[in-house]
């Protein structure tokens, strides 16, 4: 089979489109033929050496994405040739033929195309656990989303909406706010302006309820604009680290502050499978509107990677066997 793989760390250019050999299935595993797969940052960071992987190389990338089960582990009796599925973490997905162990298999509807399914996986259980878990986005509360535009913060702002919050969004262009705004964020502002003050004039002078915060180097600033007893949710640290809370400040102002990763809430299949029914489900309805992706051959991955890492695309970036 065919599959994007590199060698050594480094830019776009390590990787390559190569035959390797198919994998070999166990007994609660299925092989799914490859649809669609999603890219994501994780990948790129993967390919610099930023992120550690393990075993030697060649190294296969991906680890969401959507297809059709061609051969089924002697073990399994829940699903069959020919059903689609889709998954949001399993490794080397960068392939024409993926290993799924069974209990990662996430049931597709015939309504959810492959590609939104790879659009929306990772992103969208993101945004649902940190609306449901981390902090439960009840209606008429105000929240904070930063970065968004970007995958996850699109899809937060219009699940916060859904569930009945005030959105303001913060973004570092004009361009990007109007991707904010059209999915459905209240207010908008940038972050080379007082967005501080403006966030405080807009909840007049109390701040915001919640704070969803993935950039990291903007943490204390979170705080400032977050009400007295209100939460920060801290889940990224694509602006860099955050500087060390006092937790002296947290005792006076009865504030939280509380972390997020996808991981520990994606436990079993049942947690898999409720959890993205509900995402598919407001697909459907109209509810989660999936942004155009921008859609490359598979052998055409380092382009893909170039698009992503300039952060000039809004939308989400696929791969196509």
């Amino acid at each position: 089979m065919k599959a994007l793989i590199f060698k050594s760390f480094g830019g776009p250019e390590v990787l390559q489109y190569i035959d390797i050999p198919e994998p070999v299935i166990s007994e609660n595993e299925i092989l799914v033929g490859m649809k669609a797969i999603g890219l994501n940052f994780a990948d790129i960071y993967r390919r610099k050496g930023n992120y550690h992987l393990a075993g030697n190389p060649p190294y296969i990338l991906g680890y969401e994405g959507a297809g059709i089960v061609e051969k089924v582990g002697a073990g399994i009796t829940t699903i069959k040739v020919g059903d689609r599925i889709a998954f949001a973490d399993v490794p080397f997905a960068n392939a024409e033929l993926v290993a799924v162990p069974v209990e990662k298999a996430i049931p597709l509807p015939d309504d959810i195309s492959f590609e939104t399914a790879s659009s929306i996986l990772l992103q969208g259980l993101t945004a649902h656990y940190l609306t449901k878990d981390s902090f439960e986005v009840k209606a008429g509360q105000s929240i904070l989303v930063h970065a968004a535009a970007g995958g996850v913060g699109q899809i937060l702002v219009q699940i916060a909406k859904i569930l009945g919050g005030q959105v303001i969004g913060l973004t570092s262009s004009v361009d990007k706010s109007k991707a904010a705004f059209s999915a459905g964020a209240d207010h908008v502002f940038l972050y080379n302006e007082n967005w501080i003050e403006e966030v405080k004039n807009v909840t007049n002078g109390y701040g915001v309820d919640v704070v969803y915060d993935s950039v990291g180097s903007t943490l204390q600033e979170s705080f400032e604009v977050t009400k007295v007893g209100g939460t920060v949710v801290f889940y990224g640290m694509a602006g860099g680290d955050p500087a060390p809370v006092d937790p002296r400040m947290l005792m006076d102002t009865s504030k939280t502050l509380t972390g997020g990763d996808l991981w520990n809430v994606l436990t079993s299949l049942e947690e898999r499978k409720a959890r993205s029914k509900q995402l598919f489900d407001w697909i459907v309805e109209g509810k989660v509107n999936v942004q155009e992706p921008a859609i490359f051959s598979l052998k055409d991955g380092a382009k893909a990677h170039t698009l992503l890492e300039s952060r000039k695309s809004t939308g989400k970036v696929l791969l196509k066997p």
